[in-house]
């Protein structure tokens, strides 16, 4: 039986992060990405993110001073919203919010055909703010963004392309990858989750609020 490590509850993170790093071994990462990296591994402990998750050029650089600039985060589940540090993220002047409960997009999901995801993608764009998407779920939050940022009705300042599971979920990811001017952060292949996408969430706002 492997002997238990003492560990005060205050230095566990700290000491998973370590362990982490050690087993990366001689694995490097720029600067501003491997916080990034490292957190979904923390949280999923599955170092395949090391070599799924993909950055298109400048996108963290984007993303940190959209929310220094009090950008607010858009996630496809409540679940990714409540895993995200709200209070960090409003010491930023942002806010984090959830759709896909709302009375107005189960009707108009319901009138239209169409999940509620996509629903609270048109939301979110009708709001008018700068956003910045954290999907975990649907693939189709995924297609929609790519649609309404195709139509120009919407700018995001980041997309966190992690949606978890078997159908569209690789496609969907793939689309936005595409996105010649969008900046994202997307877990390639099947593997992602709300948890995924609130922890990148959670590394970008440390970056700014953990010195």
């Amino acid at each position: 039986m492997k002997e238990l490590s003492q560990v005060l509850p205050s230095e566990i993170e700290a000491r998973s992060f370590e362990i982490i790093t050690e087993e990366l071994g001689e694995r490097t990462f720029p600067e501003k990405e491997a916080p990034i990296v490292k957190r979904v591994i923390h949280t999923t402990a599955d170092f395949e993110y090391a070599d799924s998750l993909v950055f298109s050029p400048g996108a963290v650089d984007k993303a940190l001073e959209a929310l220094k600039n009090g950008a607010c985060i858009v996630t496809d589940t409540n679940m990714g919203k409540s895993g995200i540090n709200k209070r960090a993220l409003a010491s930023l002047g942002g806010e984090v919010y959830c759709f896909m409960a709302d009375e107005d997009v189960a009707k108009k999901a319901a009138a239209s055909g169409t999940t509620r995801a996509v629903a609270s993608m048109d939301k979110a764009a009708e709001m008018g703010k700068d956003c910045i998407f954290a999907v975990g779920n649907a693939p189709t939050a995924l297609v929609r963004l790519y649609e309404l940022i195709q139509e120009g009705k919407i700018h995001p300042k980041l997309i966190i392309g992690v949606p978890v599971g078997f159908v569209n979920v690789v496609p969907s990811k793939e689309l936005i990858i595409s996105l010649p001017d969008t900046p994202y952060i997307v877990a390639r292949g099947r593997k992602g989750g709300s948890n995924v996408a609130a922890a990148i969430c959670n590394a970008l706002i440390y970056q700014l609020t953990r010195k």
